[in-house]
């Protein structure tokens, strides 16, 4: 008899609790993540919207690399759902600027002194989003030079070829002329818009019953900067709504800075060529 209860007892031992929703999720490591530095009841408003907008960020990054290594593959079609979901991504990311701006100037200043130097400008997320689709401003660099691991990992992004980059190589593949970006070796140095790339999207918007693939690649690539420049354009709205335009707590212009942002173009091929067709 004490052997079989041993046994039952080590039976016993090795049977796991079922998995719960709460272990799956981690959930008391994440909801434990909001740490108010101030009394201010409107600061965990802020701090949740932008650890779920880095949470949304990640999933973005790492549906941006597949698609990038899809279209490396001539894969489109599943580069295409990737694409998608990083369109809904950015729409996601966009509605989370509506619940920010129910917070008025004078709820924000009770925390904002307790920010200090922090700044969604220090966001390395965004920056590795901006690199791999294409915008590869290496002044962008320097506002996480004091995280070495952190700007490695940017570094091993500008190495690679981005998102666009390797639509533009899809293209040479598929016989277009599409001048030096066809032979490009430093990925690192932000490219200029090229009279050729535009023509080979002119011919394959011309033509899109010839280039079905190609034709709605450049479409997904237009949806996602289109949600892209959306954000964007929230976040100024946003922060001059709460902040007028005071100088951003990271040290930038502010409003000022994120106005020029929107100027930015990823994808400048895919834009123009709409004004000759």
């Amino acid at each position: 008899m004490s052997a079989e209860r041993n046994l039952d007892d080590e039976r016993a031992a090795d049977i796991k609790p079922p998995m719960s929703y709460s272990d799956y999720l981690h959930l008391e490591k994440v909801l434990d993540a909001q740490e108010p530095l101030s009394t201010a009841r409107d600061e965990l408003l802020f701090i949740i919207q932008h650890q779920t907008s880095e949470l949304w960020m990640k999933l973005a990054i790492f549906e941006i690399r597949a698609a990038r290594a899809a279209i490396a593959e001539d894969s489109l079609r599943p580069a295409f759902k990737m694409l998608t979901r990083v369109a809904r991504i950015f729409e996601q990311l966009n509605s989370a600027w509506d619940v920010l701006r129910t917070m008025t100037p004078s709820e924000y200043s009770k925390f904002r002194d307790a920010l200090g130097q922090s700044s969604g400008f220090q966001s390395w997320q965004y920056r590795s989003i901006e690199f791999l689709a294409g915008n590869r401003n290496l002044a962008m660099l320097k506002p996480h030079s004091d995280r070495p691991e952190i700007t490695a990992r940017l570094e091993e992004i500008l190495g690679e070829p981005s998102l666009y980059d390797e639509a533009l190589l899809l293209l040479a593949r598929q016989g277009f002329d599409i001048g030096a970006d066809a032979s490009r070796t430093d990925w690192r140095e932000r490219r200029q818009p090229d009279e050729r790339v535009q023509a080979a999207w002119k011919a394959v918007y011309a033509r899109p019953d010839e280039h079905w693939a190609l034709y709605e690649l450049a479409e997904k690539l237009i949806d996602f900067e289109d949600y892209f420049r959306r954000w964007r354009f929230n976040h100024v709205t946003t922060v001059e709504r709460i902040i007028g335009l005071k100088r951003g707590t990271g040290g930038t212009s502010g409003v000022s800075y994120l106005r020029k942002m929107l100027d930015v173009e990823l994808f400048p091929e895919l834009w123009r060529v709409r004004t000759e067709m």
